[in-house]
């Protein structure tokens, strides 16, 4: 049988075949995909080929149909491996606030590289809206500018308060996305807002810290109708990128892709090389600086583990 994997417990996963049923499966011995290092050889939005067992709704998945593309992350427990956080996915949602906590800039980067290593669509959506203040609206408006200047869909909302909650219900329509972010952003309440039947459990943020806590505990996915599926997954707290070569980083940032055949050399790196279109855009205010420091922070990291 083939079925599409809904949600991932670690050693059981729910798979929802072709015949229309949901199977519990586990995996037959231990699967191993040539070319990726991975904690979970499954993830929530593969297509997987399983064997019903006999008289139970359960099976043993025995293969992996090949991937169009995945979000992954370094793994938490093991910093060689990666930990695969969906797969065969039409676009990305990440969720990010200016307060209460506050998603910094860096982070955004590093989720949006993610994503543009398959190119796949992003979109982020700014919640907490009601608790800006003048100044906070002005930031975010040229935060706004800065991605969708390279071609990142932004959208604002109050999940709490239910407001600008349409919109994202329109980009969603018969796609299959993923909804990420760090905890305490409103991950949860969006959702709930979007389709109020699901009923995630949803938490305050802690005062003292100013940091979410975890109510997601499994990525998972819900088909909210016939062809829109939404994956809610655990809250991020730091987003390690891995299988990607400082070489082609620059790649991942759209402005810089556009511009580095201007540079002087080849296997400009865009540090302090002479002749660098890039550093020459920076300084001329055409990329965005806080999108180069990413470039650099994502870079250094890149060094360290070489």
């Amino acid at each position: 049988m083939i079925g599409l994997v809904l949600r991932s417990t670690g050693s059981w996963y729910e798979v929802k075949a072709d015949d229309g049923n949901t199977y519990q499966c586990r995996t037959r011995g231990k699967l191993r995909l040539s070319g990726v290092k991975t904690t979970n050889p499954i993830a929530v939005g593969d297509i997987v080929e399983f064997d019903r067992e006999d008289n139970e709704n359960t099976g043993l998945i025995h293969k992996i149909q090949p991937r169009e593309n995945y979000i992954i992350r370094k793994s938490i427990k093991n910093k060689n491996h990666g930990h695969i956080i969906a797969s065969n996915l039409d676009q990305v949602l990440l969720v990010a606030t200016l307060t209460y906590p506050k998603t910094s800039l860096g982070f955004i980067d590093r989720f949006l590289v993610s994503a543009e290593a398959f190119r796949i669509p992003q979109i982020i959506v700014f919640n907490k809206s009601d608790l800006l203040n003048e100044k906070d609206q002005k930031k975010l408006a040229e935060i706004i500018e800065t991605y969708e200047h390279i071609g990142v869909t932004c959208l604002t909302c109050s999940a709490q308060n239910n407001e600008g909650i349409e919109p994202i219900k329109e980009i969603l329509k018969g796609k299959k996305t993923l909804i990420s972010g760090h905890s305490g952003v409103g991950k949860s309440t969006l959702i709930n807002s979007i389709d109020p039947n699901l009923n995630l459990k949803t938490s305050e943020v802690s005062d003292f810290a100013e940091k979410g806590v975890h109510t997601t505990t499994f990525a998972e996915m819900f088909q909210l109708d016939d062809d829109t599926f939404i994956i809610d997954t655990p809250g991020i707290k730091e987003l390690g990128l891995i299988d990607i070569e400082e070489e082609e980083l620059s790649d991942y940032f759209p402005e810089m892709r556009e511009l580095s055949g201007d540079c002087k050399f080849h296997n400009c790196k865009h540090l302090h090389e002479p002749g660098c279109a890039i550093q020459m855009a920076v300084d001329e205010g055409e990329i965005a600086e806080s999108r180069y420091k990413s470039y650099l922070s994502m870079l250094e990291d890149s060094d360290n583990r070489r």
